[in-house]
């Protein structure tokens, strides 16, 4: 089985879906801005798993395109508003929104995909009281990627952090949306409530698990493969789980909220934190996260769809960017 190929063919719908439920209208610039990170592509992870999970409950995507779609939007307004509190200038290899557009232009981008994703889930065609459950978990999984949010800017002034309010701020911030994209999935493809709650289960686990290895890819992967500014987190300041993790082996680096950092004193940075064992370390917890979140799968029949979610929890730590 080819990974990427599957997620691909279920992507593909989501592209066309974005097109045909996202129109570019008057005023054109807002709707073209909104637009430019959508079309940009990425990784489609979550709406893949939006379908994935329809299709491991016996469903298909005609059942929940409109919810796939909704999600992906859902995301892309994150990253638009995080790339302007987190002063990225770079997305998926391209300008920010906020770099292109300006901020003012982004947040209204951002706030249109917000709320077109919860027009598209309201409209679609499925059981009227899925719909509105799903609507629940999509509204209560924004307000809580708020509070990552918060907490992670707030972590941004803390002198410490343990790893327990980590681990709370990246399952906010983070793995919810994958856990939504599950349960909806499941959901709108007709499973039951405690099945949907163990798909829940399983997408917050490998989400959780994600965030922790994209801490990790921060660090290791060159910025032209990134996609973005290589070892930002450091250089702001975050506290990540391999910040935490080196701060309590007494390990200080020079480059650590300074905001900018040469070539140089990043490669030292990083050579100290492998010395210190801290990007293993949180290579290690963000591995027993994807083990624990596939055994959340075993109560689903074996199916194609089921091998691929699992081939997807795999990915999250064997990706390279």
């Amino acid at each position: 089985m080819n990974l990427i190929e599957e997620i691909k063919k279920r992507s593909m719908h989501v592209d066309e879906g974005i097109r045909e439920m996202l129109p570019i209208k008057e005023p054109e610039e807002l709707y073209k801005a909104a637009r430019y990170l959508p079309d940009a592509g990425g990784k489609r992870l979550r709406p893949a798993i939006v379908i994935l999970a329809a299709e491991a409950v016996g469903s298909d995507i005609n059942t929940v395109l409109p919810a796939a779609v909704a999600v992906e939007l859902v995301h892309n307004f994150t990253l638009m508003h995080d790339d302007i509190m987190d002063r990225d200038d770079v997305r998926r290899g391209m300008p920010a929104v906020h770099v292109k557009w300006g901020e003012s232009a982004a947040i209204l981008a951002g706030d249109t995909l917000y709320s077109r994703a919860f027009e598209i889930i309201s409209r679609m065609d499925n059981d009227p009281a899925r719909i509105v459950k799903s609507i629940d978990v999509l509204a209560k999984t924004c307000t809580e990627i708020c509070e990552g949010q918060w907490l992670d800017v707030e972590f941004e002034h803390k002198d410490m952090v343990t790893e327990d309010e980590y681990l709370s701020m990246v399952e906010k911030k983070t793995a919810v949306l994958y856990g939504a994209a599950c349960k909806i999935g499941a959901l709108l493809g007709g499973s039951s409530l405690k099945m949907a709650d163990q798909m829940y289960e399983f997408g917050r686990m490998i989400g959780i698990g994600f965030q922790i290895y994209d801490d990790v890819l921060d660090m290791m992967t060159p910025e032209e493969v990134l996609g973005k500014v290589r070892g930002s987190d450091i250089m702001e300041g975050k506290k990540t789980l391999i910040a935490i993790h080196a701060i309590n082996s007494g390990l200080k680096l020079d480059i650590f909220g300074k905001g900018k950092a040469s070539k140089e004193q990043l490669d030292d940075a990083i050579r100290q934190l492998e010395e210190v064992g801290s990007i293993e370390y949180a290579r290690n917890v963000a591995l027993s996260y994807i083990l624990d979140g596939k055994k959340e799968l075993d109560m689903l029949e074996s199916s194609q769809a089921k091998e691929i979610l699992l081939a997807i929890a795999d990915y999250m730590i064997e990706r390279s960017y």
